[in-house]
């Protein structure tokens, strides 16, 4: 599926730090975290923010990281 951007929300920011929400709806979380997915939020979703999903099957915490793409990329948190 499709990122649908109103289903993204910040639920805190501070220090230029952004704690994000995305409501995945019917999505699947592989779906979800897969490469490429939130390029349309690429402008919004900074190095280092995270994000809380929550999806069909299940929810995830994850970290914005920005490698080699110009698209954001989450990464599980350690």
């Amino acid at each position: 599926m499709a990122l649908a951007t109103r289903n993204l929300s910040v639920l805190s920011y501070a220090q230029g730090f952004t704690l994000w929400h995305y409501k995945a709806g019917s999505d699947r979380l592989d779906d979800v975290t897969a490469p490429g997915f939130f390029r349309d939020a690429g402008d919004l979703l900074a190095p280092g923010d995270m994000m809380m999903i929550s999806a069909r099957d299940g929810g995830q915490i994850l970290t914005v990281t920005h490698h080699d793409t110009n698209y954001p990329t989450l990464q599980p948190l350690r």
